[in-house]
């Protein structure tokens, strides 16, 4: 299929396909994002985030991730490039581990891969991060962020919350509490 950029702002442009048989398919796109899962297996407790969030003119419980590119631009750029998605996810959770948990991954596995829909254009990578340690300087926010990261959670506690709505990125919750019912059968 051909596209046609329809709009372009800062993260999200709107994208016309062009069908063979000369009908348009109008997407939202936004350059994809990480978020990670770091558990103190030992202790069974989670790390969440807890993040003033605009959109909801709230605190809200979340895991710790961010942009995998900061704009369209470098997204485009990175489309073209043939590269792989993955390893760019993969380095771009590592810095968030730092910059957003305050902890020096180490190792970190591919969990699941949340596609939004059809018609918006928005993966969220989910890493589960298997080797970390607690970095010595803790979080290194970029201006603006408000989050606190030293939330530790044991896994009931953590789904009571997803139950609860305490977490209001619902995609992301749900991979969550799909995380915590494997950790059952571990």
């Amino acid at each position: 299929m051909n596209e046609d950029i329809a709009f372009k702002g800062r993260l999200f442009e709107i994208v016309h396909l062009l069908q063979a048989d000369g009908r348009v398919f109008e997407v939202a796109r936004r350059a994809p994002g990480v978020r990670l899962i770091v558990a103190n297996q030992n202790e069974k407790k989670i790390l969440l985030t807890k993040e003033f969030r605009r959109e909801l003119d709230a605190w809200d419980y979340r895991l710790p991730g961010g942009k995998v590119f900061d704009s369209l631009d470098e997204y485009e750029a990175f489309r073209q490039s043939g590269k792989d998605i993955l390893v760019a996810a993969r380095s771009k959770a590592t810095q968030e581990g730092a910059e957003e948990a305050g902890v020096d991954i180490k190792d970190v596995e591919l969990f699941e891969k949340s596609t939004l829909g059809a018609t918006v254009e928005w993966d969220l990578f989910v890493f589960e991060v298997t080797n970390w340690q607690a970095h010595k300087d803790g979080q290194k926010l970029e201006d603006g962020e408000n989050i606190e990261a030293d939330n530790w959670f044991s896994y009931g506690q953590a789904k009571q919350m997803i139950l609860n709505g305490e977490m209001q990125e619902h995609r992301i919750a749900l991979l969550l509490l799909q995380w915590l019912e494997k950790q059952n059968d571990r």
